[in-house]
């Protein structure tokens, strides 16, 4: 408690009156014009640098939607090229389909031709030998001329 009271005189007793003059407040009324020019200055710049983010954010967006545009480009022309070789290769298919079916029409035509020159000669044989007549008649192929 002595401690106390002893630092409250000696405070007291060393404690001096700072006067408040016309020019400190002066001062103070400078450095708050100071402080309202400087807030300005910051708003100012935080505005321009707000700019250059919205200005920096649509060129972004620009750069995104021209990605997306080469990219739609390049898909187009995957599925073109895909769609192109199918259909190639479909109509590759008919033709060598209707090519094959025609070819076999010609091979039966021509054994279907051999085949009966095969029987006329057989007949001329069978003229001369008895046992090629009696395999003729057995199937059949004796008739006909």
């Amino acid at each position: 408690m002595k401690k106390i009271i002893i630092i409250v005189i000696f405070s007291t007793l060393y404690a001096k009156e700072i006067p408040y003059t016309l020019e400190d407040r002066d001062r103070l009324l400078r450095i708050e014009v100071m402080l309202k020019e400087f807030q300005i200055r910051v708003d100012k710049q935080f505005e321009s640098i707000e700019k250059r983010f919205e200005s920096i954010e649509k060129r972004f967006d620009q750069i995104i939607n021209i990605m997306i545009g080469i990219v739609m480009a390049f898909a187009c022309i995957v599925a073109v090229t895909i769609g192109f070789a199918i259909w190639d290769r479909r109509s590759m298919l008919k033709l060598v389909e209707t090519k094959m079916k025609e070819t076999k029409e010609i091979i039966e035509e021509i054994d279907k031709i051999k085949i009966k020159n095969l029987i006329e000669i057989l007949r001329e044989i069978a003229k001369s030998d008895t046992k090629v007549a009696d395999a003729l008649k057995k199937f059949n192929l004796m008739e006909g001329k």
